[in-house]
């Protein structure tokens, strides 16, 4: 009996490693991305790199781990969450209204501590920010939403 749920359990976990999220990327145009439309200093751009784009861009970059199901269930779901809220890739198709609030927005939650999650931090030491990496990364995006 226990070799057979042993099996069982065996065959389920390999048997979902074939149910694949979609992980494809729609066209869009280099230009209309953030770091290109807004030019930033190159320590703003490798903070927005490392601690949001993975989340907020159609730049992902998965780890090994994301290709084990049923975490990379979870990353795809956590991704296209992060996607619909904020996505730096589309931000030069955005009205320049949507443009300020959503920078704004983001300076808040930098500054607060609310992003990068915590749960993103923990396996992404890059995206780990000190409190003076916060405060430039903030100030950045507010002094652009004016």
């Amino acid at each position: 009996m226990r070799r057979t749920l042993l099996l069982l359990g065996a065959v389920i976990v390999l048997g979902i490693q074939f149910i694949r999220p979609d992980r494809s990327v729609p066209k869009v145009d280099p230009a209309d991305d953030l770091c290109a439309a807004l030019q930033p200093p190159e320590a703003v751009a490798a903070l927005l790199r490392a601690a949001c784009y993975d989340c907020h861009s159609y730049q992902t970059q998965y780890p090994w781990y994301a290709e084990v199901a049923p975490v990379s269930w979870w990353l795809a779901h956590h991704v296209d969450e992060g996607r619909e809220h904020v996505n730096f890739s589309v931000y030069g198709t955005m009205p320049p209204r949507d443009r300020a609030e959503m920078l704004e927005e983001c300076s808040e939650e930098v500054l607060d501590g609310h992003m990068p999650l915590r749960s993103y931090t923990w396996m992404h030491a890059k995206a780990r920010l000190s409190a003076a990496q916060r405060r430039t990364l903030a100030d950045w995006l507010s002094a652009q939403a004016r």
